[in-house]
């Protein structure tokens, strides 16, 4: 920590964000709202209306969203180190997104987009390659300096603006992942492409970071130095969160994915029922058995005059030729 320098405040000053607990209240309020209220007028009868799991990831969703838009971090990261401003940026994209999906349930999420012009809208934009051009447009965009340099000198509409185009980005490719729509989701081996994609990308301006000789934001370079971390150790620290952090993230979910995907082909190839191969009832032994058996109900008993009657009723044998001495 550090203390406040002439003419710059305390970076650890508490500093109120009505705006981040009115959206927070919302948000809390109009999920217990849909769930209690709408959900059992809507789904089927013995249907669960939320799942034990809907409910933590939503509560996990609420927790991070706080910590991520409100004081110390939100302003530490605004004004003071970039490299808490991509821990942000990271909650706001690669957490948040997908556990607002795991805590929506299947009827909310159709009931909200319906079936007409907006479930339409949403699919195409959902679609992998769109999700992933809008998504790694809009981080792309957000790291450039004059929209960094621009949104901390004069926080505002466009603070706001870009946060929320990186969240509704993040949604639309989380989809095709982990959303309640299983009409959207990729099969497991797309969904793991698409996650090392996705993990690609960020090397650009992560590498930018890293390797900049000079001062990469203008904004960042302060006399106030939080943790005592310089602007260029600020800028290369935020490389490596972008780099190493994000990467790690995605590919221990693309690792997982693969070991349940393996578990469960190797499972189905390798099952029971493959080895045995159940034997036709034409050429099981008991209706061979069957065949070759004589039904002795069927037949006559054997007697000598039936044995004498059947020598009779047979031709003769033709005798031999002998040839004369």
């Amino acid at each position: 920590m550090v203390a406040a320098l002439d003419g710059y405040p305390n970076p650890w000053r508490f500093v109120p964000h009505p705006e981040v607990w009115l959206l927070v209240a919302f948000l809390i309020g109009s999920y217990v709202y849909l769930v209690r209220v709408v959900g059992p007028q809507v789904v089927k009868p013995g249907e669960a209306v939320q799942t034990k799991r809907q409910r933590n990831c939503f509560i996990g969703a609420i927790a991070i969203l706080w910590v991520a838009s409100d004081w110390p971090m939100h302003d530490i990261g605004e004004q003071y180190l970039f490299s808490v401003h991509m821990v942000q940026h990271m909650i706001l994209s690669y957490f948040l997104p997908p556990l607002a999906l795991l805590a929506t349930p299947e009827w909310l999420a159709r009931l909200l987009l319906g079936r007409d012009r907006a479930y339409r809208i949403v699919r195409w934009l959902c679609k992998p390659v769109v999700a992933a051009v809008l998504f790694n447009g809009v981080v792309m965009i957000s790291h450039t300096p004059i929209v960094v340099d621009h949104i901390a000198s004069a926080p505002g509409v466009l603070h706001y603006s870009m946060h929320s185009a990186l969240v509704l980005t993040a949604l639309m490719l989380w989809m095709s992942i982990c959303g309640p729509l299983q009409e959207f989701h990729l099969k497991p081996m797309g969904k793991m492409i698409a996650l090392f994609l996705t993990s690609v990308v960020p090397t650009i301006p992560a590498g930018w970071l890293t390797m900049a000789d000079g001062v990469v934001y203008k904004s960042y370079d302060i006399p106030v130095r939080v943790f005592g971390m310089s602007v260029t150790s600020d800028q290369q620290t935020a490389g490596a969160i972008m780099k190493l952090g994000g990467s790690a993230y995605l590919w221990t979910i693309i690792t997982l994915m693969f070991a349940k995907h393996f578990r469960h082909t190797f499972n189905s190839d390798n099952s029971q029922e493959s080895y045995i191969r159940p034997i036709p009832p034409t050429t099981s032994p008991s209706a061979d058995l069957a065949d070759l058996a004589v039904d002795s109900s069927d037949e006559s008993p054997l007697t000598y005059e039936s044995v004498q009657a059947a020598f009779d009723s047979s031709p003769p044998a033709p005798e031999p030729n002998h040839p004369v001495s």
